[in-house]
């Protein structure tokens, strides 16, 4: 399984970053970072959480559950701006018609340094949580990312 997500994330990166960058090492970085670094100059994403379904008989601690969920889901959106998803699609078809679809989608990454931008009550029973991340942060974050990702790809090809 281990050496199959490294194939997997091999496979990923390399339209994004070139088989030069692979093979040449982590000095090439900034040539390949750049065109995916958004033009903006903080990610924003905002996340909600339903204060009714937390597991607590006191609603003041459902009320700061729900809050903390909304955070994570807001967390989850960053991740996913800043790593992108992996996404998992299987498609059955017979007799030239499609006869089921899943899809299955992960998130994985590390997320530091993101602001707390707002946490506001929508309706009566969800909460809001908005975060931002600077621009500077998701270079590291993303230079990080490639670095390690370079790593696992040589010791899984031995070089």
């Amino acid at each position: 399984m281990y050496l199959f997500r490294i194939f997997a994330v091999s496979l990923l990166l390399l339209p994004m970053i070139g088989c030069n960058a692979i093979v040449s090492g982590v000095s090439d970085n900034a040539s390949f970072i750049e065109p995916m670094v958004e033009r903006r100059d903080t990610l924003t994403a905002t996340g909600y959480a339903v204060i009714d379904v937390q597991p607590s008989d006191n609603s003041a601690q459902r009320r700061l559950l729900a809050i903390r969920a909304a955070k994570l889901d807001a967390y989850r959106g960053l991740t996913e701006q800043v790593y992108g998803q992996y996404l998992d699609a299987t498609t059955t078809v017979a007799d030239m018609a499609v006869r089921s679809d899943s899809f299955r989608t992960r998130v994985e990454g590390v997320v530091y340094g993101a602001n707390l931008v707002r946490i506001e009550p929508r309706g009566s029973d969800t909460y809001e949580v908005t975060m931002s991340l600077d621009k500077s942060i998701v270079n590291d974050l993303r230079v990080l990312y490639l670095e390690r990702a370079v790593r696992a790809s040589s010791a899984s090809t031995g070089s």
